[in-house]
């Protein structure tokens, strides 16, 4: 699972929809498209990707929905909250197309495949569902709505990568940004839904990756985020017509370095990584090139062996430990984040106090932390009994809470005194007299605006003090 990686230390369970901002237009046939996304950092990717099939196919956009012919909600279902507030989402626009019968209102992503027949025959809410691999057939299946029929497509593929789409990137600060290296998971994590709204692992040929990663250097970007449900999965065979490499496989400690050499002055981040599958191959890489954020989101679950077990992590409690030992080994300064499940099903307080000598033993600098929510579909939902009371799932998410808020002022207190390099990624949110960045470890970092200094460039910031989310320094030399 990706979660969208904020500053702040406690994160809901799905990013608020976002709409698209105001873009370049296509061949304008006056028509008007609006995006609003949720969930991870793959289904803002895949906006990016949406968009740019419906410009080159004559659309123009807008940010307000208000004013769209074409209405899309790209959705989320790791939570069940966040399938509710898709719901609360489309009756809003329900009332929109009362108002205006032409409107085109559709849902894509992670929920179309599960609740097609729900949004749209029992709740009459949207005209077109669209799953994650049938993008291209967007433009066909508005054509259909418009001839008065309802559309579908949520047929999963083997190949699809959309690696030949040059993504438009919304809302877009002009420094960073987001490249997907592969599409779906071969992983059955027993409470996850993804594997079956992504369907199979497949990874984009490498120098698409590259060229995208140049392309947006060359258009000023200064940072990217490299992709993938487990991007430590990531392999592509080079075909054998291509050069002396061919038959070559390209695993994701190459495509690593081949990023981080399309210019020093690139900084490239990832997520997520599998506690199973990452390697010291991937650990030295990052060691080797000062590019490479020193930064890595390795998901938990659980501190419980057991737990693990039920979940189908396919790793142990000492694994996992071995691993944060061979990042603390390799890369002494790496920032460690996490995903934290709380009362998965027969989780005991024993099994929780696992969980939370564990979140002691790494020190995590940052926390994804819920509830555990059943999903409908899962092999847990099929396997399992959701036995944990809900006041005590809360309780143990409020002590695993507790203890992030701990463990995160910890790290940013090893920072205070020390000189951090930051990329100045634009105005503070709390005052324009304020730059914000973030260092190698994902930390926020927040200084006095310097003139001499604009967003997308490096500066040196001595921090100076923190909070519990932030750190507040001011520019050296």
């Amino acid at each position: 699972m990706i979660e969208l990686q904020h500053t702040t230390k406690i994160h809901d369970e799905s990013r608020q929809g976002e709409a698209l901002d105001m873009l370049p237009t296509g061949k304008s046939k006056g028509r008007k498209l609006y995006i609003e996304s949720y969930g991870c950092q793959m289904n803002f990717s895949d906006s990016e990707i949406v968009a740019s099939i419906l410009l080159d196919n004559g659309f123009e956009t807008t940010k307000d929905y208000k004013e769209a012919d074409v209405v899309f909600i790209n959705t989320c279902s790791i939570r069940e909250n966040a399938e509710q507030r898709v719901r609360n989402r489309l009756k809003e626009f329900e009332s929109a197309k009362a108002k205006n019968p032409g409107l085109v209102v559709g849902v894509l992503g992670c929920m179309a495949e599960r609740l097609k027949s729900k949004f749209l025959e029992e709740e009459k809410l949207v005209d077109v569902v669209v799953g994650p691999d049938a993008y291209r057939d967007l433009p066909n299946l508005i054509d259909k709505v418009d001839d008065g029929n309802k559309a579908v497509n949520v047929l999963l593929s083997r190949e699809e990568t959309y690696a030949d789409i040059s993504p438009v990137r919304l809302n877009s600060n002009g420094i960073s940004a987001f490249i997907s290296i592969m599409r779906g998971c071969d992983n059955m994590c027993s409470f996850c839904v993804v594997p079956f709204t992504r369907g199979r692992e497949r990874s984009r040929d490498c120098h698409s990756v590259v060229k995208e990663a140049q392309d947006l250097f060359n258009a000023g970007y200064r940072e990217v985020t490299l992709l993938g449900q487990n991007v430590d999965s990531y392999k592509y065979t080079k075909p054998v017509a291509e050069d002396e490499t061919q038959g070559q496989m390209i695993n994701f400690a190459q495509l690593l370095a081949m990023v981080a050499e399309v210019s020093p002055e690139l900084r490239v981040r990832f997520s997520t990584s599998h506690p199973k599958d990452i390697t010291d191959e991937v650990l030295y890489t990052m060691s080797r090139y000062e590019n490479i954020c020193k930064y890595i989101h390795l998901p938990v679950q659980s501190g419980s062996s057991r737990v693990l077990e039920l979940m189908n992590r396919t790793y142990d409690r000492q694994w996992y430990m071995d691993r944060v030992n061979a990042i603390r080994r390799i890369i002494p300064t790496c920032g460690i984040s996490t995903d934290v499940i709380t009362g998965f099903c027969t989780e005991t307080e024993e099994e929780h106090q696992e969980t939370l000598s564990m979140m002691d033993y790494v020190k995590y600098d940052f926390a994804y932390m819920f509830a555990y929510s059943e999903r409908p579909g899962t092999l847990a939902a099929k396997r399992y009994e959701d036995d944990v009371p809900e006041d005590v799932k809360k309780r143990r998410l409020t002590e695993v809470v507790n203890k992030q808020q701990e463990h995160s002022l910890y790290r940013l207190q090893n920072f205070v005194g020390k000189v951090q390099k930051v990329l100045i990624e634009g105005f503070s949110k709390r005052s324009d007299q304020d730059y914000c960045g973030r260092n190698d470890q994902n930390s926020m970092v927040v200084f006095p605006i310097d003139e001499r200094f604009k967003p997308g460039q490096y500066v040196h910031v001595l921090a100076e003090r923190c909070t519990s989310a932030t750190l507040i320094g001011r520019i050296v030399e």
